[in-house]
Parts: structure tokens; sequence; C-alpha cells
């Protein structure tokens, strides 16, 4: 049995602006009401503060975000989130029963495991500095697999019963929390998100909750004053 003794450590979130991986784990604390410190690791500065050796330390694969729970040092968006939902349960990020579960992780990982990575800022860069490619290539690559990817969660979410206001029934959950930033990296390169008509009203429903408007990467401290 977990031990309750996680409701007094306190929580430390290793996170960017606008980075889509560490803004759903954002929308899963917001969406739980925890409280957490905000430790901002800007990955362009500095040549990428996630390579420097006291953050390679915390987290061997330089990447954000890191929770760190206490004495416990967790990695990996959807682990996290899962970690969250399994140490304060309620509201559920995931269904109570196992078909459920598997959708939502499937709609989840849909993003997070096939999309995401494809336009991840590392991938974008490997290109520019080792092949040389050029800019508007790059950007052909992300909207095509962006593209590939919505298109398919569109199809999985358009007719299915379970699909209700959110991805799954009418509450937000895990795969909504993977949905919403992935839209935004959607816009950022241009794309129209109405074209995936079931995303867009999901994204809508999302965005009319404070949760997901706390997370908003605008929101966030360390994003740009706006000018």
């Amino acid at each position: 049995m977990q031990s309750r003794d996680h409701d007094t450590e306190p929580l430390r979130l290793y996170t960017y602006w606008r980075s889509s991986a560490a803004y759903r784990v954002r929308i899963g604390l917001a969406l739980k009401a925890l409280a957490y410190e905000s430790v901002p690791v800007h990955l362009l500065r500095d040549g990428g503060q996630q390579h420097a050796a006291g953050y390679r330390a915390l987290n061997p694969q330089e990447l954000v975000p890191v929770l760190v729970h206490g004495r416990r040092v967790l990695r990996q968006s959807l682990a996290i989130l899962e970690y969250l939902d399994e140490c304060w349960p309620q509201p559920a990020l995931l269904p109570a029963d196992a078909r459920g579960r598997a959708r939502v992780r499937a709609l989840a990982q849909a993003v997070a495991c096939d999309v995401h990575p494809l336009n991840n800022l590392r991938v974008l860069q490997f290109f520019e500095q080792q092949w040389a490619v050029p800019q508007a290539e790059r950007e052909t690559w992300v909207r095509h697999w962006i593209g590939t990817g919505l298109a398919a969660l569109e199809a999985m979410l358009a007719d299915d019963p379970a699909t209700g206001a959110f991805c799954h029934g009418d509450a937000p959950g895990l795969a909504d929390c993977c949905l919403v930033p992935q839209l935004y990296n959607a816009r950022r390169f241009g794309m129209d998100v109405e074209a995936w008509p079931t995303l867009a009203r999901i994204e809508r429903a999302c965005l009319a909750l404070p949760a997901f408007r706390t997370a908003a990467p605008e929101a966030q401290p360390d994003a740009p004053a706006a000018s």
C-alpha cells in the first residue's frame, strides 16, 4: 500500500515553458490541484541547460520533465502522470476499468511515443547541426508527422462511443494531458487544428478549464514576456 507520507513531501518540477512533455505534467498537477516548485531548465540557453553536468546527474537522458517528490526522482512524462494518479487518485487521470485504461493509454501513447518524438527539439537540432537540413525542410518534416499522427488520433476518437466531452468520457484525463500540448505544437508550425474537428472540440473543452490555462506555456514563470 502507498505510504501516506507522500501527502506532506514537497514536489519540484524541472520544466521548460514550451516543452510539450513538461506541459503534460503541469496539466496533471493542476488537475489534481497539487502545489509544486517550478524549476526552469532552458533548453536553448547556454547550449541547452539540460546538458549541464548537474542536470545530467538528475536525468541522464538530458530531457525535461523531471519530478522530484521528497527523495524520489521521477522521469518520463507518462510515468510521472501515472505516479501522480496512484499517489493522489482523485480526480482520476485513468478510468477504473481495464478496457478504458487500455484505450486512454493508447491515445496518450499515440501522441507521446509516436508523434512527439519526431518533432522533438533534439531531433530538429540534429537535422540542423549534423546534416545542415534547411529550416523549410525541417518544418515540412514536422508538419508531415504531426499531421499523420493527428489524423490517426482523429479517427480513433471521432466515432468511438467512449469519446465524450473529452478524449474518454466527460472528465479530462491522461489522453487530454497529451493532446492539448501536441495541438499547441501543431499551431507553432502553422497548422490549422480545425482540420481535425474532434480534436479541436476536445481542446476547446480542455482550455475552458482553469487547470489547462494554468499549465499553458505562456502562463509559466520562465515564458518570455509578451511583446
